[in-house]
This record gives C-alpha cells, sequence and structure tokens, in this order.
C-alpha cells in the first residue's frame, strides 16, 4: 500500500462523511433533527478544512520526496473548492442551525419548507461534493490509478469530472427551487371570501 494513503484516506473520510451528510439536510423534517444534524455537519466541516490545511501546509514546509510532500501535491487541487467550502458552506451552515434552533423547541415541531429550501442551496452540498471528488481523485494515484498520467487519458477525465459536478449542481438547485416554490404563500396571500352578505336560515 502507498504510504500516501496514510494521509489522503483521513481527509477523504472526513469530507465524504460531511458530503453524505449535507446531501441528506433537505430530507428532514423536524427541526430539531434538523438543527442537530447541522450541528454535526457544522463539526465535520471544520475537522475536514482542519486536516486539509494542515496537510498542505506540512507538505509546503517539508523538503524533498516524502509521502506527505506527494500527498499534499495531490490535495492542492482540493484547495480550490476547500477554499468555497470556507467562504460559503460555513457560514450557511451556520445560519441554517440557528434558524433550526428558533423552531425546535419541541421534538416534533415540523421543519418549514423555507429551513428546508435553505438546507437544499447549492452552496452547501455542492463544494463539499467538489471537495470530496477532488479529494478522492487525489488518492486515484496511491492506489495504482494515476489517470492523469496516461496520454489521452487526462482530458476526458477532467472533462467527466467538470461534467459530474455540473450535474450535481443542477441536481441541488432543481431541489431548493422546488422546496423554496413551497415556502412560498399562496397566490392572493389568504384565501377568498365570498361578497354576498349572509342570509338568515329559513327552517
Amino acid at each position: 500500500m502507498d504510504d500516501r494513503l496514510a494521509v489522503l484516506l483521513p481527509v477523504a473520510a472526513v469530507w465524504l462523511a460531511a458530503a453524505l451528510m449535507a446531501e441528506g439536510l433537505p430530507g428532514l423534517d423536524r427541526a430539531r433533527a434538523l438543527r442537530r444534524r447541522t450541528g454535526w455537519l457544522s463539526a465535520l466541516v471544520l475537522t475536514g478544512l482542519a486536516v486539509t490545511v494542515g496537510a498542505l501546509a506540512a507538505g509546503l514546509q517539508s523538503a524533498g520526496d516524502t509521502a506527505l510532500d506527494r500527498a499534499a501535491a495531490g490535495l492542492a487541487v482540493a484547495a480550490v473548492p476547500a477554499t468555497l467550502v470556507a467562504v460559503c458552506t460555513v457560514r450557511r451552515v451556520r445560519r441554517l442551525r440557528a434558524g433550526a434552533g428558533a423552531f425546535a423547541t419541541a421534538p416534533g415541531t415540523p421543519a418549514p419548507h423555507g429551513l428546508r429550501a435553505a438546507a437544499a442551496h447549492p452552496l452547501i452540498a455542492l463544494p463539499l461534493h467538489a471537495t470530496t471528488l477532488a479529494v478522492l481523485a487525489a488518492m486515484l494515484p496511491a492506489v495504482g490509478l494515476d489517470l492523469f498520467a496516461a496520454p489521452g487519458v487526462a482530458g476526458p477525465a477532467i472533462t467527466v469530472a467538470v461534467l459530474g459536478v455540473a450535474a450535481i449542481g443542477v441536481r441541488h438547485a432543481l431541489r431548493h427551487n422546488r422546496l423554496a416554490e413551497r415556502a412560498m404563500p399562496p397566490a392572493g396571500g389568504v384565501p377568498a371570501v365570498s361578497a354576498r352578505p349572509a342570509r338568515a336560515l329559513h327552517v
């Protein structure tokens, strides 16, 4: 087994767990469950950022061709989506947790569609999925599948990766729009009331 896996496996495990947890957030229909899950997600995201930055910093400070250097070189691709996670996802998850906390007064309190729409926002799950895919791509050379080194394979592999991320983004955007539409009040605001005057009931 390549010694880079000792560095990359924990990083990939944290990001994969965060991506799967973010994927399930919009399906939670109770405010207390949403608040609890966003707390776990926030901890996973901060842990993922910490271990990624730590591995990159250690690789930059290390001299030579060590396992840490090679792992850091692979993780450099994940630096861009991880930065997006730090800038956008962390703030949105904190706001979502605060919003869920306002409704979590009882175990059975339903989560409003507005909160579920916020949980489905693409800027929560998409950066996590993109970071996870980048970290998994960094693991491929460590397991003997260096697609980017083979001639004629790097271009199609990058194209497939970009299309995959775009498809994930479209899926999250559609789900967000669907939940946001449910959160909107019905047209006209309140049910219409008949304008005819009430008549006496004849027995």
